[in-house]
């Protein structure tokens, strides 16, 4: 089939991106932006989206439909959705391109096709086209070929197989590294502040691990902002892992100090919005404070 109009839900910090990318090669981009934040209106402005007012609408119009938001709310949109083709008797292709385990992937895969329309497992790797970059579009399932025709046009398709789940196995693997990663570095640099040897600490990766200790500063004064959406994507690696007979601790613990940043102040950030000269070390000096212990002897 040959798309032209392609619905996105929603424009947050990636799906905007996405959207801007694939309007700038000629697609008309559309979203519903019924009940969305100021934040997400600006973003869908940014991106140069096309509002329409209902589901029903979006539906009649779009040829394609990418579900880019938290993985919480993937199974509510999804619904809302096959609700509303359900009501419209409109049935279209639709992407789940969200941070979920192969078996929740499997449980949107029965909400869209129970409504009739045809479901689309994909994940996301690499960073959003709003700051220059081109992300990885895994994708799987009977009716995966259908995004084949976007590879190039701002976002590059990687399509592994016919099987719903495959796609979201190899998103939940990578992020299992890269954001779980984060979290290591969180909570070393945190138990360091709290044993009173963060500069002792910060001393030896600066000869040791150089590299590391960049990464670390240009990344974690970030990771608040994030902290909240990544929770649940945590939560859906440890599922995943546990499929596979592998131990789910080790993202639960990261889901864990996603949990503790987003209860800092600097959780209160946007990724739009973020003090750019906060440094590694004024970070973690905050997150310490709000380790649950510190915050009980405050009391």
């Amino acid at each position: 089939m040959a798309i032209k109009t392609i619905a996105i839900l929603s424009p947050g910090d990636m799906g905007h991106g996405v959207g801007m990318a694939l309007g700038k090669h000629g697609y008309d981009v559309i979203t519903c932006l019924a009940g969305r934040s100021q934040r997400t209106r600006d973003l869908a402005q940014a991106g140069n989206f096309r509002e329409v007012p209902t589901l029903e609408v979006l539906l009649e119009e779009a040829d394609l439909i990418l579900s880019i938001l938290v993985p919480a709310h993937a199974e509510g949109v999804a619904q809302s959705v096959a609700d509303a083709m359900r009501d419209s008797g409109t049935r279209k292709p639709f992407a789940d391109c969200n941070a979920v385990s192969p078996e929740t992937s499997k449980r949107l895969e029965s909400i869209i096709n129970s409504a009739g329309g045809d479901y689309i497992d994909a994940g996301i790797i690499g960073g959003s086209p709003a700051r220059g970059a081109e992300p990885r579009f895994y994708t799987s399932g009977p009716h995966s070929s259908i995004m084949d025709e976007l590879d190039g046009q701002g976002i590059a398709i990687r399509n592994v197989g016919g099987e719903a789940g495959r796609a979201s196995s190899v998103k939940m693997c990578y992020a299992s590294f890269t954001k779980g990663t984060s979290a290591l570095q969180v909570a070393m640099m945190t138990a360091a502040q709290s044993l009173g040897v963060y500069d002792e600490l910060a001393a030896e990766l600066s000869s040791s691990q150089s590299e590391n200790l960049s990464r670390m500063e240009g990344n974690v004064p970030r990771l608040p902002s994030n902290a909240g959406r990544w929770i649940g994507e945590m939560e859906e690696i440890a599922a995943t892992f546990d499929s596979a007979g592998v131990t789910p601790h080790l993202h639960l613990g990261a889901a864990e100090i996603f949990r503790l940043l987003e209860s800092t102040p600097f959780a209160q950030e946007s990724p739009e919005t973020v003090d750019r000269s906060r440094t590694l070390a004024d970070t973690i000096k905050v997150v310490a404070e709000y380790l649950p212990a510190n915050l009980e002897s405050a009391d």
